[in-house]
């Protein structure tokens, strides 16, 4: 399967470096949604894919994109840089911000793993960020700004990944923002259980349809 399918190749210029992304435009979007993938994973993550497949067709725009170049992945440190990372992703949302087809959009953030750390550092610092979703993340990693993140957030974690979920609801109880925590059950954290990601897709939809109805920025 071409998990590219529906989206548009860009290049993202931010930090000195050139990241490749896949731009994804329904007709009229409600919004747009910038991933952020975790523990040396990309833009061509089927996960990740397959929910923003899903929120395309639900009119929402979508940006997958690499945080890390070819030779910078294959340092393993740069994957749990959440300073790095987040700083990638505030490049990618000035980008969408200055993009004609994108600048009049409201942004969201999709986190997985360790992506979920650098949404929320770059929401700290990105106070008109209109969601936040995480889907088995590691928020604790972003420890030092979660009490700072305004954009409402939605945690969602597998219910078989036991020590992720203890490092949610510690996540939880540090956020000041408007939250929810959602745990699915027999999921673990790839969320690869027949259903489950369908379960983290609808979830997803809900959380983004509502926070962004207020329309444009």
């Amino acid at each position: 399967m071409d998990v590219s399918s529906g989206h548009t190749r860009a290049i993202i210029t931010t930090d000195s470096v050139e990241l490749e992304g896949l731009l994804g435009l329904p007709n009229g979007p409600k919004g747009i949604v910038l991933f952020a993938h975790g523990s040396g994973s990309g833009r061509l993550s089927p996960r990740n894919n397959y929910v923003a497949g899903a929120l395309r067709e639900d009119g929402i725009a979508t940006l997958l994109f690499d945080l890390l170049t070819e030779d910078e992945a294959d340092d393993r440190r740069n994957v749990f840089d959440i300073d790095l990372l987040a700083r990638r992703l505030r490049g990618a949302t000035l980008w969408v911000r200055t993009y004609a087809a994108t600048k009049h959009l409201a942004v969201g953030y999709f986190g997985a793993s360790t992506g979920a750390a650098a949404a929320l550092l770059a929401a700290a610092e990105e106070p008109t960020i209109r969601a936040i979703v995480s889907r088995g993340g590691r928020p604790d990693l972003a420890a030092r700004v979660l009490a700072r993140v305004r954009a409402p957030t939605l945690l969602i974690v597998g219910g078989e990944d036991d020590v992720v979920i203890r490092m949610n609801d510690d996540a939880y109880r540090q956020l000041r923002c408007e939250k929810e925590m959602h745990i699915v059950p027999g999921a673990t954290h790839l969320f690869e259980e027949p259903g489950t990601l369908d379960q983290v897709v609808d979830l997803a939809i809900d959380w983004f349809r509502r926070h962004f109805a207020s329309g444009q920025l």
